[in-house]
């Protein structure tokens, strides 16, 4: 049952020939009922695609290499294995990006959409980085074999349960629209909620899921917007305006999905006056800057630390307080790998009295992944019934080895996940994880 309304298509899931939903565009494959929504235009990859028309082998790799941003470099595949080599779950993987090619390359593709292990891939950019035919795999084919899946009805129940949520609520936690803002409540100055507050402001602000509703994470979002009040910067944030920036999503293989949330979102921002935009998730910056532009939204964006880095002097002038401990920083991959951005942040850090950076053995572009991208964030139990092991925790060892006593992140992934593995880890106990924004905070006495 079709219908069609303010542009979008509603209609129920098609099924696949055992009898599972394999819905598409928002599929979610989930084992209820659930309605899709496609943008009413030409898209990329298969949106308007069958089930039954999934599998087509060589229209796959045509489409691979048409929808994907310098995707004609698949052809440039040396199968040299440095991808699976450098792939954190590499070992696992029955089909790394090397062998996902040969396998397109012979008609085989089928077998890749057969197994599970393609959601290992938590999207970290290390097999793009590395690729010595600059091929884009995180992007392009590890985006779009994990949108086959989605279509084959082939998704850990609990990445379903994400995009459900994200497709009803605007976010993956199922929390409401209403309460986005409420991280908000105690600070002075107020936070200007741009609906309430009706006029220009000089930035506005990106909060970003975890940061707005995770009560680890809201911490450091408080702190940031402290220092921001320091700073005196006029700044405002869209609060209940404000959904998910879809691109975790999107690396989980719902482009139709991000879609939807990219495009909630630029009419939100289009009702607003302000000049530039900062996030506070890498994963938001990423989208903002490098994805939504093709979707006609386009404004200038920082992430929080390359703004407050710009600041530098100003803020090292206000600083009060000393912190004395070694620190050691985890480059984020949506900020580092992805992004180049490396010096911003260990420029603030080494901006606070009294602080000694170490650095872990692997860092900049070799940084290891916290497991939080590509939907990882939600495949916490998949992937331990698959490796018995976090990748947090080799994070964790590699900051106890360094010496740390303080393991700093400038991600709202980060701070939950590397805490919960310290504690557990033998020790660990005594390593504590904090945003450079509540650090900078405490320095500033605010």
């Amino acid at each position: 049952m079709d219908s069609t309304a303010n542009g979008w298509r509603w209609s129920s899931p098609v099924r696949n020939g055992s009898g599972a939903p394999s819905c598409r565009s928002i599929r979610c494959a989930a084992s209820y009922v659930i309605v899709e929504t496609v943008p009413n235009r030409n898209l990329t990859w298969r949106q308007f695609m069958s089930a039954t028309d999934v599998m087509t082998e060589r229209s796959f790799y045509a489409k691979v290499l048409e929808a994907t941003p310098s995707g004609e470099r698949l052809r440039l595949c040396l199968e040299c294995g440095n991808c699976s080599g450098i792939c954190p779950f590499g070992y696992l993987m029955l089909y790394p990006p090397s062998r996902m090619i040969a396998m397109m390359r012979a008609d085989r593709i089928n077998k890749v959409v057969e197994t599970d292990t393609v959601w290992m891939c938590v999207s970290c950019y290390a097999c793009t980085a590395v690729c010595p035919s600059k091929i884009p795999l995180t992007p392009g084919l590890m985006a779009g074999i994990k949108e086959e899946l989605i279509l084959a009805g082939n998704v850990p129940a609990e990445l379903q349960s994400a995009l459900a949520n994200s497709q009803r609520y605007g976010n993956p936690q199922g929390e409401s629209p209403r309460k986005r803002a409420d991280w908000t409540l105690g600070i002075q100055p107020e936070v200007r909620i741009m609906a309430k507050h009706k006029q220009s402001v000089d930035v506005l602000w990106f909060v970003g899921d975890y940061a707005s509703y995770h009560p680890r994470v809201q911490a450091a979002t408080k702190a940031l917007a402290k220092v921001l009040n320091a700073l005196g910067v006029d700044f405002g944030i869209l609060g209940p305006d404000e959904t998910s920036d879809g691109d975790s999503q999107r690396l989980a293989g719902e482009r139709g999905l991000f879609e939807m949330l990219a495009e909630k979102n630029g009419k939100a921002l289009g009702r607003y006056q302000f000049n530039q935009i900062i996030t506070t998730d890498p994963h938001a910056y990423n989208a903002i800057k490098n994805e939504y532009p093709a979707l006609g939204i386009s404004y200038p964006v920082q992430h929080y630390t390359e703004f407050l880095a710009e600041r530098i002097d100003v803020l090292k002038l206000l600083m009060k307080q000393q912190i004395s401990a070694k620190i050691t920083y985890h480059d984020p991959c949506y900020l580092g790998r992805a992004n180049g951005i490396f010096d911003p942040p260990r420029d603030l850090l080494c901006a606070i009295p009294g602080v000694e950076l170490v650095e872990m053995t692997h860092n900049h572009t070799n940084s290891l992944c916290c497991g939080g991208g590509g939907g990882g964030m939600w495949l916490d139990g998949f992937q331990w019934e698959k490796a018995h092991v976090r990748l947090s925790d080799w994070r964790v060892r590699e900051a106890m080895n360094a010496g740390a006593d303080v393991l700093a992140v400038a991600c709202p992934y980060e701070t939950p996940r590397f805490e919960d593995a310290a504690k557990t880890m033998p020790g660990a106990e005594a390593l504590k994880v904090r945003d450079i924004a509540e650090l900078l905070a405490e320095a500033l006495g605010v």
